[in-house]
């Protein structure tokens, strides 16, 4: 859990520091620049300590130097803003590849219900999406409050959310199909039992 923490921490570091330092100054060309080079930064540290740094990774200093620009230019935060949207949507987007979601789940739920397994995979990808235009519309309004709710509140409670529903139904559905197959193996009453000769 630690990891997926400094995972997460990592990947939204120039976002964070935007978001403190222009709560802090609301100053937006200060708060651009020091997540640009945060970003930046972070890039050659990497790169220095020969970490193995993913496509993600590229796209996302290009973004920050691109987004934290257009912001520079035009006096506007809600370029940077926009940025984690293409994240989710990313991961969206990977997401409608059929049956990825197989290889994240334990054995018996792979081999129990895969059909649910794949209906999961899709509404993730829906909901990755859906909250991805979520961090648009709430970067458009312009309010660094409304942003920082739905991004730090909103999102995760809906992914906390989904786990948790996905969760309870593949618990149910498991148990649901294990009781079936357990009643279709049993002789029934019915079932004349003949003796072996």
């Amino acid at each position: 859990m630690k990891a997926v923490f400094a995972k997460l921490g990592s990947d939204f570091f120039s976002t964070i520091v935007f978001v403190v330092l222009y709560f802090s100054t609301g100053n937006v060309a200060l708060a651009t620049i020091v997540a640009v080079l945060g970003a930046v930064g972070q890039f050659i540290y990497a790169k220095i300590k020969g970490q193995r740094l993913d496509v993600m990774a590229y796209a996302s200093v290009a973004l920050v130097v691109v987004l934290g620009g257009a912001t520079l230019l035009t006096n506007d935060p809600r370029f940077v803003l926009i940025k984690p949207s293409v994240g989710h949507i990313a991961v969206g987007l990977l997401m409608l590849r059929r049956d990825w979601m197989l290889r994240y789940v334990p054995p018996i739920v792979a081999e129990t219900i895969p059909d649910y397994v794949r209906i999961a995979g899709y509404a993730w990808a829906a909901l990755m999406l859906l909250l991805g235009a979520g961090v648009i519309a709430a970067a458009m309004t312009g309010d660094i409050k409304v942003w920082t709710f739905y991004v730090m509140v909103i999102a995760p409670a809906f992914k906390v959310a989904a786990f948790a529903g996905q969760y309870l139904v593949f618990r149910i559905a498991i148990r649901s199909r294990r009781r079936a197959a357990v009643a279709t193996a049993e002789p029934t009453a019915s079932t004349p039992i003949t003796a072996e000769p």
